[in-house]
């Protein structure tokens, strides 16, 4: 690996870092500069999972006021994000490399459409319980857990815009203040793409790239640090614009290899 293209990765890692812990869809930053660099689909998929663990866990902990309490509901929470976790890294290594190629764009699609959205359905969320009167369903139900499970799939296959599909379902079904539901999400991305992480080494250890994963590593960590400290005063329109920026490339180019 050269200079530049270390110090891109490293960058890259730090702005995941940051916006995963913020906002979620981090992976739309590092993903696509990996593509750009020439890593093969799923080896940069695999590697950048195991890095952006470690941003995860920093991006958690520096929300630990906002999880005070939340512990019987993490307890049916974590089990499907958990499994959920655990069957999108196998079907990421069981179906075949074109697949995933042919996936992916429709995956970073997906995840722009819910990062330009998410706002208005979270404000439109919000507006429906004032009319009414009402606060968010209390309580973990049935279809919570299977909506967390369905995220935790998603995050174990790609994760792009993990976040982003958490805290809308999350957001929507708890009757939790936003700043704790961002906490939640924070652990379950963390868990999510921790169990990912496990299955990789375990299963394909031959699809690691170390060297990225120890920068995306260190970056993540920085950028988890800043993203709990002063990130949430980034105005989330920038953010946006940058997500939205990068996943328009990338699916650009990935289109354009299929071609």
């Amino acid at each position: 690996m050269i200079l530049w293209h270390g110090a891109a990765v490293l960058a890259a890692g730090a702005a995941a870092g940051l916006i995963n812990t913020v906002v979620g869809s981090g992976t739309l930053i590092t993903f696509p500069t990996l593509l750009a660099l020439g890593y093969p689909p799923v080896t940069a998929n695999v590697s950048n999972n195991i890095g952006l663990v470690f941003g995860s866990v920093t991006g958690t902990v520096g929300y630990r006021r906002e999880l005070a309490g939340t512990r019987p509901l993490l307890a049916r929470l974590v089990p499907a994000s958990l499994a959920g976790g655990v069957l999108g890294a196998v079907l990421l290594l069981r179906l075949p490399a074109g697949a995933f190629r042919a996936i992916v764009p429709l995956l970073i699609t997906l995840a722009l459409v819910l990062v330009v959205v998410q706002p208005r359905i979270a404000a439109a969320t919000a507006a429906r319980r004032e009319r009414d009167g009402t606060a968010a369903p209390a309580g973990v139900s049935p279809l919570v857990q299977v909506a967390t499970m369905g995220a935790g799939i998603y995050g174990g296959y790609f994760g792009a815009a993990q976040g982003v599909l958490l805290v809308g379902l999350l957001g929507a079904m708890l009757a939790e203040s936003l700043q704790r539901v961002n906490g939640i999400k924070n652990l379950l991305a963390a868990v999510v793409n921790g169990v990912a992480a496990v299955t990789f080494l375990l299963v394909a250890p031959h699809r690691v790239d170390w060297p990225v994963v120890g920068l995306i590593a260190v970056g993540s960590v920085l950028g988890g640090v800043l993203g709990a400290g002063v990130g949430r005063r980034l105005p989330p329109r920038v953010l946006r614009a940058v997500i939205v920026t990068v996943g328009v490339v990338a699916v650009t180019r990935l289109v354009a290899g299929l071609a």
